[in-house]
């Protein structure tokens, strides 16, 4: 894809190959294109909706660059609103950079990695605990690269979660390896929009974009109630091998002493099948907000706070 083929000061709304719904909103004039992208994993609505209602307020004469933004990434998840491919069973955030003779889901991304991702000057992953977690919400960003913590900051989140440490097979691993800075943020879940967070990452695209140059205006500042600091990878939280009714006992940002009680898994009858503690000391960053609990699941993640 080349910007340079779609005219200035106007909005494009295209399906690109293989069927990646893209928003692009050109600017009259020259500036840095943000990269926005929603729907990496098909249960997670609030980064779908701030996309859909950002565009229905930008103006593409008045802006100093681009918007390129995909609503949904994962078309597949989302049309089976589930959080992995239902052609594959692949996670799309655990792929990159992709195969172009890979599995759909691989597919996907070696063509999103190598199309769309190299024509932003930032990148912003729009990301909740969808149907079965619960998060706060959040930026997290690169501990290692001042670039993206500027544009974390900018963004306007009471809590941030800097990651010393990016997983491979993620879409912001595969920014970091163009050297493209690069953020993402966190909803609370559950299946649904909720006006707060919905209110959240309005305010933080809108901000994002002020920072970037791209739109005017100042910066509409938010205190730092929490940050954050550790490995944001979900694949290593706390999971049980048993099947059962989860009952927690800690929600996220609760602070957690080592061996503290987090919570129980029952049977139908409400035996206790197995009974979960802190195995380190820190805050917990997400928990299995959905009672029914599968085999190999994660229930509860433990990171450490920087302040």
């Amino acid at each position: 894809m080349q910007l340079a083929d779609f005219p200035v000061g106007a909005i494009h709304r295209f399906l690109y190959p293989p069927d990646i719904p893209v928003l692009l909103a050109r600017g009259r004039l020259p500036g840095r294109t943000l990269v926005v992208t929603a729907g990496v994993h098909g249960d997670e609505y609030e980064g779908m909706r701030a996309i859909y209602d950002l565009f229905e307020t930008l103006n593409a004469d008045e802006l100093r660059g681009n918007v390129l933004a995909v609503p949904v990434l994962h078309v597949a998840a989302y049309a089976a609103g589930t959080r992995c491919s239902p052609l594959d069973g692949a996670n799309l955030a655990r792929v990159f950079p992709g195969k172009a003779d890979g599995s759909p889901t691989e597919i996907l991304a070696w063509h999103f990695e190598r199309e769309i991702l190299p024509l932003a000057d930032a990148y912003i992953d729009l990301h909740s605990a969808g149907i079965s977690f619960a998060m706060p919400a959040l930026v997290g960003y690169d501990a290692s690269d001042e670039a993206s913590f500027a544009l974390a900051e900018s963004f306007g989140a009471r809590v941030l979660w800097g990651h010393p440490v990016i997983a491979p097979g993620r879409t912001v691993s595969a920014a970091k390896a163009r050297r493209i800075p690069w953020i993402y943020t966190e909803m609370r879940g559950a299946g649904r929009v909720h006006p707060h967070d919905l209110a959240f990452l309005q305010r933080g695209l809108r901000n994002a974009l002020r920072y970037l140059g791209i739109v005017e205006g100042e910066l509409e500042r938010v205190p730092v109630d929490h940050h954050l600091y550790g490995d944001g990878n979900v694949d290593a939280s706390i999971t049980t091998s048993n099947r059962g009714f989860l009952i927690t006992a800690l929600s996220p940002l609760d602070s957690v002493e080592q061996g503290q009680f987090l919570g129980r898994l029952v049977d139908l009858t409400g035996n206790l099948v197995e009974a979960f503690h802190a195995p380190v000391s820190g805050v917990i960053a997400l928990v299995h907000a959905r009672p029914l609990v599968d085999s190999g699941e994660p229930l509860f993640l433990i990171t450490q706070r920087k302040i």
